[in-house]
């Protein structure tokens, strides 16, 4: 236990000493979005430090898994969402995030996430129908950057991120679906976007044909998406990706033209 508080203690003086530090729970406002129907989602959102009301900056919306569900409007940021937020401080990419938080019984598509596969309902799940107008009213009161909208998630957020994306497939420069799936005949749709897929290749909780099955349809419609699959992983294969500098790297580049 010593050795362990004594390689976190010098881990964090490693990054004072470089003049980085490390994204905390506060460095993301805990606020809920009411929409014009009367009902709510709690999210938690970052905005650049010393913003400059010249620029405009990228915009990132997380998914969460389901593990993370609930009304505390915290556990959203367990996975991913920080790393993404370390990559952009350690990068000087300053970028607005926001990373909303589904109820407890529900989840961003609804849909089994054990299934071969499914195809997307017309209306979108209350989470996700929240999530689009949270975003919406963050791009219109915020100085986002519409060339530069970009949208990850894992699990039932990795189906959240195909689904946002087959949705709207005109607002976003890029997706990172990780562990997810999404309806392999909407393909067409998002054919010209910028997507890396990743997925575990033991993964028993979402199939890995998911992610293949999407990858290989958009391909089929002339897009051309990366894809990885990690050797032996099961389900958690967001630790590797959102850790992964060259991923982060990847997403913030991309840019409609």
């Amino acid at each position: 236990m010593k050795l362990i508080l004594i390689s976190i203690a010098l881990l964090i003086a490693f990054f004072c000493y470089l003049g980085i530090t490390l994204p905390e729970e506060e460095d993301f406002e805990a606020k809920i979005y009411n929409s014009s129907t009367g009902n709510s989602i709690p999210y938690r959102i970052h905005m650049p430090v010393n913003m400059d009301t010249n620029k405009k900056y990228p915009l990132v919306i997380f998914f969460h898994g389901s593990g993370e569900r609930g009304m505390d409007n915290a556990k959203q940021l367990i996975h991913g969402v920080r790393d993404i937020l370390t990559y952009s401080i350690e990068s000087n990419e300053p970028a607005i995030i926001i990373a909303p938080q589904s109820p407890q019984n529900k989840q961003w598509v609804n849909v089994p996430w054990d299934t071969d596969s499914h195809v997307m309902s017309e209306d979108p799940s209350q989470p996700m129908k929240l999530a689009m107008a949270l975003m919406k009213d963050i791009i219109s009161n915020h100085p986002v950057d519409k060339k530069r909208i970009y949208v990850t998630g894992l699990s039932i957020g990795g189906f959240g991120t195909w689904d946002i994306l087959q949705r709207l497939p005109h607002l976003f420069a890029a997706g990172i679906p990780v562990c997810g799936g999404g309806d392999a005949t909407q393909a067409e749709k998002i054919k010209d976007i910028p997507i890396w897929a990743f997925h575990g290749g033991k993964d028993t909780v979402v199939k890995t044909m998911r992610s293949r099955d999407m990858i290989a349809a958009i391909k089929k419609a002339g897009g051309k998406p990366l894809y990885t699959e990690y050797k032996g992983v099961a389900h958690d294969s967001w630790t590797e990706t959102y850790s992964d500098k060259n991923v982060l790297r990847w997403l913030f580049t991309q840019q409609k033209i």
